[in-house]
């Protein structure tokens, strides 16, 4: 029987229909001894139970049934019915305790990141990335539960509505959510471990910014931006802009956009051991999964974390 709650480390090989794209890799890379932050899933069975305790798949098929994606007073009608629904509901009492149990071993009151992670997202096919939500420095349980339901209704977004219609079914309801310890990083990016604008097989490409990786994914700043050759890691060349912010942990929960001085903003984010070390983890990575990878990463002082790898499906 799929649990309700699995740790990263817990999840069997090939559990997309379990832990979701996101949720799945983390998994792998957990086991294959990567370095990734300690968290669990909570699986795309703990959200069947909670459609089926509350009567949602009838409630949510309602609303998209006879749907036109492309009417956009109706996305929003559905949006609103079937969020209302989801925050609404009570959790049942065995969700409820399975995600208070293992939220309380990662720390009573853990500083953690609930990210979604739908079963269809990162296929081969088509990447669903930036389709659902990912909340940072949550901390306490309550707000834990509350952003698990907020993944859960993101993936019913007006936006995630349309994209889905497009690419997948409207009949999908699964899904999944992650939780885990949130890094607190002087130094984060994407890595390429191939060259996916270019279409260069022998490149490897790294952008990276101070902070948290907010603002390289949401496209807040310019980040720097490094190509490199695969096979010897020489640089082929560079791009250092002027970087005014960064995105670190608010006080109260959340992010907040801090200015950087004028002399940090136009230096070099990562030195040449910083990009080696990148280029070797990219490789590994990529001989694992079999296929070029589009990474998350970070660093924490010198201890370098991977928070993410997808196929790069434009290749």
């Amino acid at each position: 029987m799929e649990p309700l709650v699995a740790w990263l480390d817990d999840l069997p090989p090939g559990s997309v229909s379990m832990a979701g794209g996101k949720g799945a890799s983390l998994g792998d890379m957990a086991r294959a001894g990567l370095p990734v932050p300690p968290g669990f899933v909570v699986c795309a069975a703990a959200f069947r139970s909670f459609l089926t305790a509350n009567g949602g798949r009838e409630v949510i098929w309602r609303a998209v049934e006879h749907l036109n994606v492309n009417d956009e007073r109706q996305l929003d009608r559905a949006e609103k019915t079937i969020r209302s629904f989801l925050l609404d509901q009570r959790l049942p009492e065995a969700l409820n305790a399975d995600i208070r149990a293992a939220y309380n071993r990662l720390g009573r009151n853990a500083v953690v990141a609930v990210r979604s992670s739908a079963i269809s997202e990162d296929s081969e096919g088509a990447s669903f990335a930036g389709q659902q939500e990912t909340f940072l420095n949550v901390r306490g349980i309550e707000a834990v539960l509350h952003h698990v339901r907020e993944c859960w209704a993101s993936f019913f977004t007006a936006r995630a509505l349309f994209y889905r219609a497009q690419k997948g079914s409207l009949a999908d309801m699964a899904m999944a959510v992650v939780v885990q310890k949130l890094v607190n990083p002087d130094r984060s990016g994407v890595l390429f471990t191939c060259d996916p604008v270019q279409n260069r097989l022998d490149q490897m490409v790294i952008e990276a910014a101070y902070g948290l990786g907010e603002a390289v994914v949401s496209g807040l700043i310019t980040p720097d931006h490094y190509v490199l050759d695969r096979d010897d890691g020489s640089l082929v060349r560079e791009h250092v802009p002027h970087k005014s912010i960064a995105v670190v942990r608010a006080e109260n929960g959340g992010t907040e956009q801090v200015p950087l001085p004028a002399a940090r903003a136009s230096a070099r984010v990562l030195s040449e051991r910083d990009l080696e070390r990148l280029r070797k983890i990219g490789l590994d990575l990529e001989r694992y999964f079999g296929r070029p990878q589009d990474v998350e990463w970070c660093i924490e002082g010198d201890v370098l974390y991977l928070l993410q790898s997808r196929p790069i499906t434009t290749l």
